[in-house]
């Protein structure tokens, strides 16, 4: 029996109240994948043209920082999105991601969707808006992370 994405697609509030036909769209360039734990799923720097959404387990998205090593800006579970270096030029991550669990996800081409994008503005807007609050997110956790580690340096 194969088995749909779209039960997986519909649970996960990234997706919540998107159109049905832009639901329809997504599904066809996703696809289900799996990673054992400490494996990258990409790194900085790498060409950017997928996203992820965590279906189960636990991603360590990571900056390496000259002179200091590695330092873990966020921590992404269950129904969160991992990668949004894809949405603008020029298409390289600018984090790594490290899964720090067996970690089971949603991935989708991104180069496809931008160009679905181009073809239905409705469904770009829709996607950026939330690719927006991804990247504030992810811009925040990015801050709070060079507070805590200049805090108190004079």
């Amino acid at each position: 029996m194969i088995q749909t994405l779209e039960p997986s697609i519909h649970e996960l509030p990234f997706f919540s109240d998107l159109a049905d036909p832009h639901l329809k769209l997504l599904m066809s360039c996703a696809e289900n994948v799996h990673f054992p734990a400490q494996h990258y799923i990409f790194r900085e720097g790498d060409p950017a043209n997928k996203f992820y959404v965590i279906r189960d387990g636990l991603v360590s998205v990571e900056l390496y920082i000259p002179g200091r090593g590695v330092a873990i800006v966020q921590t992404v579970g269950q129904g969160e999105v991992v990668g949004w270096s894809w949405v603008s030029p020029p298409y390289r991550w600018h984090f790594e991601a490290r899964t720090l669990l067996e970690t089971s996800a949603l991935v989708f081409d991104a180069n496809w969707l931008r160009s679905k994008w181009k073809e239905d503005h409705d469904f770009g807007y829709e996607m950026m808006k939330r690719f927006a609050d991804v990247i504030a997110t992810r811009l925040d956790a990015t801050r709070l992370q060079l507070l805590d580690m200049y805090a108190g340096l004079p």
